[in-house]
């Protein structure tokens, strides 16, 4: 079966509060345990600000790095889920129930591709 990177993007410009809402705990809760369940759960973690990130570019044949935070970004990636679907039309699905999982008021993208297999 392929697998399948989801990139969730967000903008750290506009981020909700430091505490989530219990009522989107619980739904995110459910819904994890749920895809875990199913067995196309692989991998799923956040990630910390791009302030504490480096950014490292390659050109011309040499390296450069650039510490964040990356002001001149306005989405950058939040966070990436690892699936393991059946096909894209089933990864897309439970990437549109993880993103239905937040608040209305916020903004949340996501980016779903699929891995090429060596």
């Amino acid at each position: 079966m392929p697998r399948f990177l989801t990139l969730i993007r967000i903008d750290e410009q506009d981020l909700p509060p430091e505490n989530f809402p219990p009522e989107f705990e619980q739904r995110m809760g459910a819904l994890l345990e749920e895809v875990t369940k199913a067995g196309v759960m692989l991998d799923t973690a956040g990630l910390l600000p791009t302030a504490q990130g480096t950014r490292l570019d390659w050109s011309g044949g040499k390296i450069s790095f650039t510490d964040g935070p990356f002001t001149e970004t306005k989405e950058v990636v939040g966070g990436y889920a690892l699936l393991q679907c059946k096909d894209k039309a089933e990864a897309l699905e439970w990437t549109k129930r993880f993103l239905e999982t937040h608040p209305t008021s916020w903004h949340v993208g996501a980016e779903v591709r699929e891995i090429q297999e060596m």
